[in-house]
Protein backbone atom coordinates (compact mmCIF):
# COMPACT_ATOMS: atom_id res chain seq x y z
CA UNK A 1 0.00 0.00 0.00
CA UNK A 2 2.61 2.22 1.00
CA UNK A 3 4.49 2.03 -2.32
CA UNK A 4 1.16 2.38 -4.02
CA UNK A 5 0.71 5.52 -2.68
CA UNK A 6 4.46 6.65 -3.26
CA UNK A 7 4.35 5.97 -6.73
CA UNK A 8 1.12 8.14 -6.83
CA UNK A 9 2.53 11.17 -5.27
CA UNK A 10 5.52 10.70 -7.26
CA UNK A 11 7.65 10.42 -4.25
CA UNK A 12 10.48 7.90 -2.75
CA UNK A 13 9.10 5.27 -0.08
CA UNK A 14 11.71 6.19 2.17
CA UNK A 15 10.20 9.69 2.04
CA UNK A 16 6.45 8.46 2.95
CA UNK A 17 7.83 6.80 5.53
CA UNK A 18 10.34 8.56 7.23
CA UNK A 19 9.86 12.19 5.78
CA UNK A 20 13.36 12.33 4.36
CA UNK A 21 14.23 11.50 0.91
CA UNK A 22 16.17 8.40 0.41
CA UNK A 23 19.22 11.30 -1.08
CA UNK A 24 19.14 12.84 2.29
CA UNK A 25 19.15 9.72 4.62
CA UNK A 26 22.33 9.14 2.75
CA UNK A 27 23.47 12.38 3.38
CA UNK A 28 22.37 11.92 7.26
CA UNK A 29 24.50 8.40 7.50
CA UNK A 30 27.48 9.77 5.52
CA UNK A 31 27.51 12.78 7.86
CA UNK A 32 27.23 10.31 10.82
CA UNK A 33 30.51 8.28 10.01
CA UNK A 34 32.46 11.75 9.52
CA UNK A 35 31.42 12.31 12.84
CA UNK A 36 32.71 8.92 14.11
CA UNK A 37 35.67 9.09 12.42
CA UNK A 38 36.47 12.86 13.66
CA UNK A 39 35.90 10.85 17.55
CA UNK A 40 37.83 7.75 16.71
CA UNK A 41 40.78 9.67 15.48
CA UNK A 42 41.25 11.38 18.26
CA UNK A 43 39.83 14.86 16.51
CA UNK A 44 37.14 15.45 19.56
CA UNK A 45 36.10 19.36 19.05
CA UNK A 46 35.77 17.89 15.44
CA UNK A 47 33.08 15.61 16.60
CA UNK A 48 31.27 17.27 18.81
CA UNK A 49 30.50 19.78 16.26
CA UNK A 50 29.49 17.43 13.93
CA UNK A 51 27.28 15.49 15.76
CA UNK A 52 25.80 18.83 17.27
CA UNK A 53 24.75 20.05 13.71
CA UNK A 54 22.88 16.47 13.23
CA UNK A 55 20.81 16.55 16.53
CA UNK A 56 19.70 19.91 15.54
CA UNK A 57 18.99 18.64 11.93
CA UNK A 58 15.00 18.76 11.46
CA UNK A 59 15.65 15.80 9.39
CA UNK A 60 16.33 13.59 12.28
CA UNK A 61 13.45 14.13 13.74
CA UNK A 62 11.66 11.30 12.38
CA UNK A 63 14.39 8.62 11.99
CA UNK A 64 14.40 7.43 15.71
CA UNK A 65 17.14 5.20 15.18
CA UNK A 66 20.03 8.23 13.72
CA UNK A 67 18.80 10.53 16.64
CA UNK A 68 19.94 7.87 19.24
CA UNK A 69 23.26 7.43 17.55
CA UNK A 70 24.08 11.15 16.98
CA UNK A 71 22.88 11.86 20.61
CA UNK A 72 25.07 9.02 21.87
CA UNK A 73 28.08 10.05 19.90
CA UNK A 74 27.44 13.46 20.95
CA UNK A 75 27.49 12.89 24.67
CA UNK A 76 31.31 10.64 23.92
CA UNK A 77 32.07 13.69 21.87
CA UNK A 78 31.57 15.51 25.11
CA UNK A 79 33.14 13.48 27.37
CA UNK A 80 36.12 13.47 25.20
CA UNK A 81 36.08 17.03 25.41
CA UNK A 82 36.08 16.85 29.34
CA UNK A 83 32.28 18.72 29.47
CA UNK A 84 30.98 15.99 31.81
CA UNK A 85 28.14 17.91 32.52
CA UNK A 86 27.08 18.37 29.36
CA UNK A 87 27.47 14.40 28.32
CA UNK A 88 26.17 13.31 31.85
CA UNK A 89 22.90 15.77 31.16
CA UNK A 90 22.72 14.27 27.05
CA UNK A 91 22.79 10.88 28.38
CA UNK A 92 20.35 11.58 30.81
CA UNK A 93 18.23 13.16 28.33
CA UNK A 94 18.66 9.91 25.82
CA UNK A 95 17.58 7.80 29.19
CA UNK A 96 13.92 9.36 29.45
CA UNK A 97 13.05 10.44 25.81
CA UNK A 98 13.41 6.87 24.35
CA UNK A 99 13.76 3.90 26.82
CA UNK A 100 11.86 1.62 25.38
CA UNK A 101 13.46 2.27 21.35
CA UNK A 102 16.60 1.54 22.84
CA UNK A 103 17.96 -1.87 22.08
CA UNK A 104 19.21 -3.98 25.41
CA UNK A 105 22.56 -3.11 24.21
CA UNK A 106 22.49 0.51 23.57
CA UNK A 107 20.38 0.65 27.02
CA UNK A 108 23.65 -0.69 28.80
CA UNK A 109 26.00 1.63 26.74
CA UNK A 110 24.63 4.58 28.06
CA UNK A 111 24.24 3.31 31.79
CA UNK A 112 28.04 2.49 31.54
CA UNK A 113 29.47 5.76 29.74
CA UNK A 114 26.77 7.49 32.45
CA UNK A 115 28.30 5.74 35.24
CA UNK A 116 31.68 6.31 33.70
CA UNK A 117 31.07 10.40 33.41
CA UNK A 118 29.42 10.08 37.20
CA UNK A 119 32.78 8.93 38.58
CA UNK A 120 35.03 11.31 36.70
CA UNK A 121 33.34 14.15 37.93
CA UNK A 122 33.33 12.97 41.58
CA UNK A 123 29.77 11.80 42.13
CA UNK A 124 30.48 8.19 43.13
CA UNK A 125 26.86 7.76 44.79
CA UNK A 126 25.63 8.05 41.10
CA UNK A 127 27.89 6.32 39.39
CA UNK A 128 27.47 3.33 41.72
CA UNK A 129 23.52 3.63 41.63
CA UNK A 130 23.61 3.27 37.64
CA UNK A 131 25.48 0.25 37.92
CA UNK A 132 23.63 -1.45 40.43
CA UNK A 133 20.40 -0.49 39.10
CA UNK A 134 20.95 -2.69 36.43
CA UNK A 135 23.34 -5.72 37.59
CA UNK A 136 21.73 -5.98 41.23
CA UNK A 137 18.03 -4.81 41.37
CA UNK A 138 16.64 -8.12 41.39
CA UNK A 139 16.95 -11.28 39.52
CA UNK A 140 20.41 -10.93 37.95
CA UNK A 141 20.58 -10.80 34.33
CA UNK A 142 22.01 -13.54 32.40
CA UNK A 143 25.40 -12.46 31.91
CA UNK A 144 27.07 -11.18 28.40
CA UNK A 145 29.89 -9.04 27.25
CA UNK A 146 27.94 -5.94 27.28
CA UNK A 147 26.83 -6.68 31.49
CA UNK A 148 30.61 -7.63 32.20
CA UNK A 149 31.72 -4.59 30.84
CA UNK A 150 29.15 -2.82 32.94
CA UNK A 151 29.98 -4.64 35.78
CA UNK A 152 34.08 -3.43 35.07
CA UNK A 153 32.89 0.00 35.30
CA UNK A 154 30.61 -0.89 38.23
CA UNK A 155 34.01 -1.57 39.88
CA UNK A 156 35.89 1.34 38.74
CA UNK A 157 33.16 3.13 41.00
CA UNK A 158 33.82 1.01 44.05
CA UNK A 159 37.45 1.65 43.51
CA UNK A 160 37.41 5.24 43.56
CA UNK A 161 34.67 5.40 46.34
CA UNK A 162 37.13 3.05 48.37
CA UNK A 163 35.45 0.03 48.75
CA UNK A 164 38.07 -2.48 48.18
CA UNK A 165 35.89 -5.70 49.99
CA UNK A 166 32.60 -5.17 48.38
CA UNK A 167 35.00 -4.94 44.70
CA UNK A 168 36.95 -7.85 45.48
CA UNK A 169 33.53 -10.37 45.92
CA UNK A 170 32.38 -8.59 42.88
CA UNK A 171 35.29 -8.72 40.57
CA UNK A 172 35.39 -12.70 41.30
CA UNK A 173 31.93 -12.72 39.90
CA UNK A 174 33.05 -10.97 37.07
CA UNK A 175 35.86 -12.75 36.51
CA UNK A 176 34.01 -16.53 36.64
CA UNK A 177 31.38 -14.59 34.31
CA UNK A 178 34.12 -13.97 31.70
CA UNK A 179 35.19 -17.16 32.09
CA UNK A 180 31.98 -18.72 31.31
CA UNK A 181 31.42 -16.33 28.42
CA UNK A 182 34.94 -17.19 26.99
CA UNK A 183 35.08 -13.79 24.99
CA UNK A 184 38.13 -11.56 24.43
CA UNK A 185 35.98 -8.93 25.69
CA UNK A 186 34.40 -9.70 28.59
CA UNK A 187 37.64 -11.35 29.55
CA UNK A 188 39.96 -7.92 29.22
CA UNK A 189 37.22 -5.64 30.97
CA UNK A 190 36.67 -8.48 33.85
CA UNK A 191 40.55 -8.65 34.05
CA UNK A 192 41.77 -5.06 33.83
CA UNK A 193 39.38 -4.04 36.44
CA UNK A 194 40.06 -7.06 38.84
CA UNK A 195 43.77 -6.11 38.67
CA UNK A 196 42.95 -2.18 39.49
CA UNK A 197 41.36 -3.76 42.79
CA UNK A 198 44.15 -6.75 43.69
CA UNK A 199 46.63 -4.13 43.65
CA UNK A 200 44.43 -1.86 45.61
CA UNK A 201 43.86 -4.89 47.99
CA UNK A 202 47.82 -5.54 48.48
CA UNK A 203 48.37 -7.74 46.01
CA UNK A 204 50.84 -6.17 43.61
CA UNK A 205 51.66 -9.69 41.72
CA UNK A 206 48.54 -11.31 40.86
CA UNK A 207 47.24 -7.67 40.03
CA UNK A 208 50.12 -7.62 37.27
CA UNK A 209 49.37 -11.14 35.87
CA UNK A 210 45.53 -9.86 35.37
CA UNK A 211 46.44 -6.73 33.31
CA UNK A 212 49.28 -8.50 31.41
CA UNK A 213 46.21 -11.52 30.63
CA UNK A 214 43.98 -8.54 29.55
CA UNK A 215 46.64 -6.70 27.41
CA UNK A 216 47.94 -9.78 25.58
CA UNK A 217 43.95 -10.64 24.36
CA UNK A 218 43.31 -7.06 24.02
CA UNK A 219 46.26 -6.63 21.69
CA UNK A 220 45.69 -9.70 19.41
CA UNK A 221 41.69 -8.74 19.06
CA UNK A 222 40.99 -5.18 19.13
CA UNK A 223 39.88 -2.83 16.52
CA UNK A 224 40.12 0.28 19.03
CA UNK A 225 43.28 2.23 19.72
CA UNK A 226 41.82 4.11 22.67
CA UNK A 227 41.57 1.19 24.68
CA UNK A 228 44.43 -0.57 23.56
CA UNK A 229 46.54 2.27 24.78
CA UNK A 230 44.16 2.92 27.84
CA UNK A 231 45.01 -0.37 29.05
CA UNK A 232 48.63 -0.35 27.62
CA UNK A 233 49.19 2.63 30.27
CA UNK A 234 47.64 1.32 33.01
CA UNK A 235 49.76 -1.82 33.20
CA UNK A 236 52.61 0.13 32.76
CA UNK A 237 51.51 2.34 35.36
CA UNK A 238 51.23 -0.60 37.63
CA UNK A 239 54.18 -2.03 36.67
CA UNK A 240 55.87 0.96 37.59
CA UNK A 241 54.25 1.22 41.04
CA UNK A 242 54.89 -3.11 41.89
CA UNK A 243 58.47 -2.82 40.40
CA UNK A 244 59.53 0.63 40.82
CA UNK A 245 63.12 -1.13 39.94
CA UNK A 246 61.52 -1.38 35.90
CA UNK A 247 61.51 2.92 35.97
CA UNK A 248 62.97 3.77 32.68
CA UNK A 249 61.52 0.72 30.96
CA UNK A 250 58.03 2.38 31.99
CA UNK A 251 58.64 5.53 31.11
CA UNK A 252 59.31 4.33 27.04
CA UNK A 253 56.39 2.50 27.20
CA UNK A 254 54.36 5.25 28.72
CA UNK A 255 55.54 7.42 25.78
CA UNK A 256 54.48 5.75 23.29
CA UNK A 257 50.89 5.55 25.01
CA UNK A 258 51.01 9.01 24.94
CA UNK A 259 51.14 9.00 21.13
CA UNK A 260 48.72 6.66 20.61
CA UNK A 261 46.49 8.21 23.35
CA UNK A 262 46.85 11.55 21.39
CA UNK A 263 45.87 9.86 17.64
CA UNK A 264 42.94 8.30 19.21
CA UNK A 265 39.34 9.18 20.63
CA UNK A 266 41.08 9.34 24.10
CA UNK A 267 39.63 12.65 26.16
CA UNK A 268 41.07 14.77 28.16
CA UNK A 269 41.37 12.86 31.31
CA UNK A 270 43.13 9.47 29.65
CA UNK A 271 45.77 12.08 28.37
CA UNK A 272 45.60 14.21 31.52
CA UNK A 273 46.84 10.80 33.42
CA UNK A 274 49.43 10.01 31.10
CA UNK A 275 51.23 12.83 31.19
CA UNK A 276 50.84 12.41 35.50
CA UNK A 277 52.34 9.24 35.45
CA UNK A 278 55.38 10.28 33.11
CA UNK A 279 55.35 12.74 35.64
CA UNK A 280 55.66 10.53 38.88
CA UNK A 281 57.86 7.93 36.87
CA UNK A 282 60.47 11.00 35.45
CA UNK A 283 60.32 11.89 39.64
CA UNK A 284 61.66 8.74 40.44
CA UNK A 285 64.29 8.80 38.44
CA UNK A 286 65.63 12.18 39.25
CA UNK A 287 64.86 14.27 36.44
CA UNK A 288 62.66 16.66 38.34
CA UNK A 289 62.48 19.38 34.96
CA UNK A 290 60.66 16.63 32.67
CA UNK A 291 58.66 15.61 35.44
CA UNK A 292 57.41 19.23 36.39
CA UNK A 293 57.10 19.57 32.06
CA UNK A 294 54.66 16.73 32.44
CA UNK A 295 52.80 18.04 35.27
CA UNK A 296 52.70 21.28 33.88
CA UNK A 297 51.27 19.52 30.58
CA UNK A 298 48.60 17.82 32.99
CA UNK A 299 47.26 20.65 34.73
CA UNK A 300 46.78 22.31 30.94
CA UNK A 301 44.82 19.28 30.31
CA UNK A 302 42.00 18.79 32.76
CA UNK A 303 39.09 20.49 33.02
CA UNK A 304 36.77 21.72 35.72
CA UNK A 305 34.16 18.62 34.99
CA UNK A 306 37.51 16.51 35.36
CA UNK A 307 37.87 17.65 38.44
CA UNK A 308 38.68 13.56 39.57
CA UNK A 309 42.43 13.87 38.00
CA UNK A 310 43.32 17.43 38.32
CA UNK A 311 44.08 16.62 42.40
CA UNK A 312 46.63 14.50 40.83
CA UNK A 313 47.72 16.56 38.21
CA UNK A 314 48.35 19.69 41.07
CA UNK A 315 50.07 17.10 43.44
CA UNK A 316 52.64 15.64 41.34
CA UNK A 317 53.79 19.26 40.05
CA UNK A 318 53.68 20.16 43.71
CA UNK A 319 56.44 17.37 44.61
CA UNK A 320 58.31 18.36 41.24
CA UNK A 321 59.02 21.80 42.60
CA UNK A 322 59.29 20.55 45.86
CA UNK A 323 62.21 18.05 45.11
CA UNK A 324 63.67 21.19 42.78
CA UNK A 325 63.50 23.23 46.24
CA UNK A 326 60.60 25.84 45.11
CA UNK A 327 58.85 25.62 48.11
CA UNK A 328 56.69 28.66 47.63
CA UNK A 329 55.76 27.30 44.24
CA UNK A 330 55.18 24.14 45.18
CA UNK A 331 52.75 25.43 48.29
CA UNK A 332 50.83 27.17 45.17
CA UNK A 333 50.29 23.98 43.72
CA UNK A 334 49.59 21.91 47.06
CA UNK A 335 46.73 24.86 47.79
CA UNK A 336 45.05 23.79 44.19
CA UNK A 337 45.25 20.04 44.98
CA UNK A 338 43.54 20.68 48.22
CA UNK A 339 40.87 23.30 47.40
CA UNK A 340 40.01 20.38 44.81
CA UNK A 341 40.54 17.26 47.05
CA UNK A 342 37.94 19.46 49.29
CA UNK A 343 35.19 19.17 46.63
CA UNK A 344 35.44 15.51 47.03
CA UNK A 345 33.23 13.53 49.17
CA UNK A 346 35.19 12.11 52.29
CA UNK A 347 35.92 8.67 51.39
CA UNK A 348 38.78 6.34 52.08
CA UNK A 349 39.63 7.00 48.51
CA UNK A 350 40.90 10.44 49.08
CA UNK A 351 42.80 9.04 52.17
CA UNK A 352 45.86 8.39 49.87
CA UNK A 353 45.86 11.62 47.87
CA UNK A 354 45.37 13.63 51.45
CA UNK A 355 48.88 11.97 52.59
CA UNK A 356 50.50 12.76 49.66
CA UNK A 357 49.46 16.58 50.36
CA UNK A 358 50.79 16.00 53.51
CA UNK A 359 54.24 15.09 52.30
CA UNK A 360 55.02 17.26 49.72
CA UNK A 361 53.67 20.34 52.45
CA UNK A 362 56.20 18.52 54.99
CA UNK A 363 59.08 18.62 52.08
CA UNK A 364 58.12 22.47 51.63
CA UNK A 365 58.25 22.77 54.90
CA UNK A 366 54.59 24.08 55.87
CA UNK A 367 54.74 22.12 58.89
CA UNK A 368 51.35 23.02 59.90
CA UNK A 369 49.79 22.76 56.87
CA UNK A 370 51.85 19.23 56.85
CA UNK A 371 50.09 18.28 60.10
CA UNK A 372 46.83 19.37 59.19
CA UNK A 373 46.24 17.16 55.88
CA UNK A 374 47.85 14.15 57.43
CA UNK A 375 44.65 15.05 60.08
CA UNK A 376 42.35 14.81 56.93
CA UNK A 377 44.11 11.57 55.23
CA UNK A 378 43.33 9.93 58.65
CA UNK A 379 39.83 10.97 59.19
CA UNK A 380 39.02 10.14 55.41
CA UNK A 381 40.20 6.23 56.52
CA UNK A 382 38.02 6.67 59.32
CA UNK A 383 40.43 6.98 61.96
Amino acid sequence: MLELLAAKLDCSLSYLVNGVTAEQMQELELELGYARMALENGEVMEARRRYAELVADNNLAGLAHLRRDAEYGLALAMEACGDLDAAIATLNGLRASAPETMTPERHIAVAMVLSRCYRERGDLTAAVQIGEQILMSGARPVWTDELVELGATLLGAYLVRGDILRARHFAAELLAAADMLGSPRATVAACWNAALIAEKAGHGEESLALVEKALAIQSETTTDPRNLARLRLAQTALRFRVRPDEAEECREIMLRCRRELAESSAGVGDRAECEVELAMVELSLGNRDKAMAHAEAACELVTESAMRTDPDCSLVLGAALAAAGRGEEARDAIAAARRNLERVTLASATAPQWRAVAEVLESAEDHEGSVAAYQRALACAGL
